[in-house]
């Protein structure tokens, strides 16, 4: 059909390894048909597709976080500029969260992350006897100054406010 593009031409267009046009149609992100020989024609619109999954990954979302955007767009088309923008609407809240954490992490790359290593003398961060060790695996500290709380993985309100107080 004059409508599909071989597999080729669609890695060339997107900028896609050929390798990863196969994973992306194994998890279900995009879809060819097969012609009589058993090649891959994809329709035009996976173009689309493809530029949508590239921006999502480049913000950080999982292919499990795009998968499941994508399936609420139809099949046949790839997304609009609406359906970018109702998408987007959604992951602000996890975008900011990510955000206030690289934030905390670069104004504090200079100190200890909360790691328990005691080996500065000056940290700000410092943990005598090892006290994190009760709340658990993971830089503490560092979501502390982000303003996250840990269990809920979102920001409370003022956290920002908190973040800039910390360490």
């Amino acid at each position: 059909m004059a409508d599909e593009l071989a597999v080729g031409a669609v890695a060339e267009r997107s900028g896609v390894p050929v390798s990863t046009l196969h994973f992306y149609e194994e998890k279900g992100l995009i879809a060819s048909r097969r012609t009589s020989a058993g090649h891959r024609r994809y329709p035009r619109h996976v173009l689309r597709r493809l530029a949508f999954i590239r921006v999502a990954q480049r913000v950080g979302l999982s292919l499990e976080q795009i998968r499941a955007a994508l399936d609420t767009l139809p099949h046949d088309q790839g997304p609009t500029q609406q359906d970018w923008q109702r998408l987007s609407a959604g992951w602000r809240p996890m975008l900011d969260e990510r955000i206030h954490l690289l934030e905390a992490l670069r104004d504090q790359l200079d100190s200890c992350i909360g790691c328990g290593c005691l080996s500065l003398e000056t940290c700000g961060l410092r943990n005598p006897q090892d006290a994190a060790a009760q709340r658990g695996a993971g830089p503490h500290y560092l979501l502390d100054a982000a303003g996250v709380d840990d269990d809920r993985q979102t920001p409370p309100t003022g956290a920002r406010r908190r973040a800039g107080r910390a360490g």
